[in-house]
């Protein structure tokens, strides 16, 4: 199952739309993931776009957002999270809304995932804070199995919320 881009012309509610990571030459149009039937993520439609997980908190709200992207390359142009793992702590992840709204993250803690381990973590967080976290496959392609092994995750938490105007201070790659 793959996620899907909102319909553009409908009514701004605050949902994020874009993901910006400068470090790593990240900007991303955003996709709304939900379940598959086997109980995972969505993935995105797109190897450049990223997908929020729509039945969390939306980024800056309590609680633990998710966004994954895919991870590899394909004639010899990288996937959109193809550079995640060169993320450090305290480097700056940002959200773009529909309302043009901008929240920016900063990474706190860096961590692997077996493919079938627990991720509850990844999705939930009980400390009354605003979380964003990053998902992408890391590893050696299976064949047999057509994925990765491990899981990637970024946790970030927020730092500021800003609107739209000072944007391209921090991001050249915002259009």
């Amino acid at each position: 199952a793959y996620s899907s881009i909102r319909d553009p012309r409908s009514v701004s509610q605050g949902l994020p739309v874009r993901l910006i990571i400068p470090i790593i030459n990240v900007d991303s149009a955003n996709e709304d993931a939900f379940i598959t039937p086997d109980g995972r993520m969505d993935v995105p439609s797109g190897l450049k776009n990223v997908a929020w997980f729509a039945l969390g908190p939306r980024p800056g709200n309590t609680g633990s957002a998710v966004i994954g992207g895919h991870f590899g390359i394909r004639d010899g142009v990288p996937f959109v999270f193809y550079d995640l793992n060169k993320l450090k702590i305290d480097d700056r992840i940002y959200i773009v809304d529909d309302e043009g709204v901008v929240r920016v993250f900063a990474v706190s803690l860096i961590k692997s995932f077996d493919r079938d381990a627990d991720s509850t973590t990844v999705f939930t967080s009980h400390d009354g804070a605003a979380h964003l976290n990053l998902i992408t496959c890391e590893g050696v392609w299976n064949k047999v199995d057509d994925t990765y092994p491990t899981r990637l995750v970024i946790f970030t938490d927020l730092v500021s919320i800003t609107d739209s105007a000072s944007i391209e201070s921090f991001s050249p790659f915002y259009r």
